[in-house]
């Protein structure tokens, strides 16, 4: 299995828009630059999560993006979800029925239940964890200087 980025950008801007003042937004491409992503794919992430509720975004020269909902009711699996959609993971090729040569009343996959089982507690992992836990973890003080720093940029940044 592969995550790609675009979970793992969006959880921190989910992260990022949490440290915004309550009628503050901050701007898509300011966003992208400081978690180092590409604008214009960085756009589409956004607009995900716009989709599945997560941020609200606010249109205009003052526009920007802000949380819609508290960092508690937001799952790590809610932005999976809105990134990756409701695919599953494992697929079978049908490998073993082509070693086999197998009749197609016989066709099986040997990795099917286990990969199942195993994509099943995965997920139960992800539901279980909130963006907020994260946002705790964030507060820890071997990031209270970088913490600083950030906050002074989101300042800089954020339009109100």
């Amino acid at each position: 299995m592969h995550m790609k980025t675009g979970v793992e950008q969006s959880v921190y801007a989910i992260l990022l828009l949490s440290l915004l003042p309550e009628k503050a937004v901050l701007p898509g491409e300011a966003i992208s630059q400081q978690l180092g992503a590409s604008a214009t794919y960085f756009q589409k992430l956004l607009r995900k999560l716009v989709s599945a509720d997560l941020i609200t975004s606010v249109p205009g020269v003052k526009g920007g993006f802000k949380l819609k909902k508290k960092l508690e009711n937001i799952r790590i699996y809610d932005v999976y979800l809105a990134i990756e959609g409701q695919q599953t993971l494992y697929s079978s090729c049908g490998t073993l029925n082509d070693m086999l040569e197998l009749p197609a009343e016989e066709q099986c996959c040997l990795l099917t239940d286990l990969m199942e089982e195993a994509e099943t507690a995965w997920k139960s992992v992800l539901k279980r964890q909130t963006v907020a836990n994260l946002a705790a973890e964030m507060q820890e003080e071997r990031f209270r200087g970088k913490l600083e720093c950030l906050q002074a940029w989101i300042k800089e940044k954020m339009v109100v």
